[in-house]
């Protein structure tokens, strides 16, 4: 009883901590109206998160059975199709962002919401859209990759709008105008300088930098990446992943940077083992992929399963949702739904603890615990992955490991979150009870009797 009294009393000062000096940030930032509006945006996303992601696990399939069996036979000539399904989901997510953090933040200001999304999506476009070699629409940074740039661009365009307006650099119709006729007029000026500011960000980026505007980014974090094959420098990494990943930033950006260096890296560990040597290098790509997105970045695991078990019935269906995805390294069902992205409770354990726990098994191939990469798997599942990249069954044992801490390490702050998401269940459940209850003594008192 002790004990169990002690534990209570802990978890107790622990919850009072993160509500004393978390939840006010939280409740500015939910305030902040630039912040709120690509928070709504994001969560907004969950359905296309969730069909994109369902659209990733066929192709894995096939690698996982063999492809000469009739299911797999069947993906592999349908495979267009699941393409298709992610193309118009997650492969234009940013597109979404772009419009839905353009209303929600139009709407805070009060201003034409046709008109904003028109101004941001042109935005958007005019820094992030690309043309291949044929003259087509390159969809490249249309998806997650193009996240920074669209929450830029989308924010900024209506803040032109709006500082155009209070200005009143305008175009007045007369009161005898249709309001839609007027506010097409309206926005003319506006248009100009919204296609003139975004062309010319883009001009000097690909006239003075030589780079497309979402490689700014990139190109600025490069400096921070030296030699990666050291656990130290690991777990940096994967931190800083994880940091950019938690404001919305795919961190998919940084993999121009790493991925030759891990390349290079397997290349030399092939070449030892060929020799009759042993593999020595940590960063490699399959590690990367089976140990550090081991069910995703962050190994966000921890919390899809505190979920699945919440009392709250809303995180409980969010759990069920990202499980499977959870399997195959695809995360931002759980990343957008919980939400973790951009939801201070969450920074600590996703930002702080994320890092640590994505290069667990990097820790233990530098103290000769596990053995080195000398192979890229294909997409498959969790577990078999890692087992694949070193075919060392200890590889197993370490994504246990993984999960487990992770297990340990959002236990806390799952449990303020699922109290905070009873508490507004049961507000809302008492407001449509109180409504029940007036209709119900209304009807009393009409003594009408059904």
């Amino acid at each position: 009883m002790e004990d169990t009294t002690k534990k209570v009393g802990a978890f107790d000062k622990f919850e009072d901590l993160l509500n004393r000096y978390l939840g006010p940030i939280a409740e500015k930032m939910d305030k902040q109206p630039h912040l709120s509006a690509v928070k709504k945006a994001m969560v907004a996303m969950t359905p296309l998160l969730l069909i994109g992601s369902f659209c990733l696990i066929p192709s894995a399939i096939p690698n996982m059975i063999g492809e000469s069996n009739p299911l797999s036979v069947w993906i592999v000539d349908n495979t267009s199709y699941f393409d298709l399904a992610y193309t118009v989901s997650m492969g234009l997510m940013s597109v979404f962002v772009a419009v839905v953090a353009a209303y929600h933040l139009a709407k805070s200001y009060d201003l034409d919401i046709p008109g904003s999304l028109c101004m941001a999506l042109v935005a958007f476009l005019l820094l992030g859209m690309e043309m291949d070699e044929a003259g087509g629409i390159s969809l490249s940074a249309l998806g997650s990759k193009g996240l920074f740039v669209a929450m830029i661009a989308s924010l900024v365009a209506v803040e032109l709008y709006r500082w155009c307006k209070k200005r009143n650099f305008t175009i007045k119709m007369p009161d005898s105008v249709p309001d839609f006729i007027s506010s097409s007029f309206e926005i003319i000026p506006v248009t100009i300088i919204v296609i003139g500011v975004f062309l010319a960000i883009r001009i000097v980026c690909q006239g003075v930098f030589g780079v497309m505007p979402n490689q700014i980014f990139t190109n600025l974090l490069a400096p921070l990446i030296g030699s990666m094959d050291n656990p130290l420098s690991v777990t940096f990494y994967h931190t800083l992943r994880c940091f950019i990943f938690f404001f919305g930033i795919h961190p998919s950006v940084l993999s121009p940077i790493v991925m030759p260096i891990a390349t290079q890296f397997l290349a030399e560990n092939i070449e030892a083992v060929q020799a009759g040597g042993v593999a020595t290098h940590i960063f490699t790509p399959g590690p990367m992929s089976a140990f550090g997105g081991f069910t995703g970045l962050g190994v966000t695991m921890g919390v899809v399963i505190w979920y699945m078990f919440s009392k709250s019935k809303v995180q409980r269906e969010i759990g069920k949702i990202a499980f499977i995805p959870s399997l195959f390294g695809v995360n931002e069902p759980i990343l957008f739904g919980a939400p973790i992205v951009l939801n201070p409770i969450m920074f600590i354990p996703f930002v702080l603890f994320g890092g640590i726990l994505s290069s667990i098994p990097f820790w233990f191939m530098s103290w000769g615990w596990l053995d080195c990469s000398t192979f890229t798997p294909p997409y498959v599942g969790v577990f078999l992955e890692g087992f694949l990249t070193n075919m060392d069954w200890r590889s197993i044992v370490a994504n246990i490991v993984q999960l487990v801490a992770a297990l340990i390490v959002y236990y806390p702050f799952c449990k303020v979150a699922e109290k905070r998401a009873l508490e507004e269940e049961a507000r809302i459940e008492s407001e449509r009870s109180a409504f029940s209850a007036e209709d119900e003594a209304i009807l009393d008192d009409l003594g009408l009797d059904f």
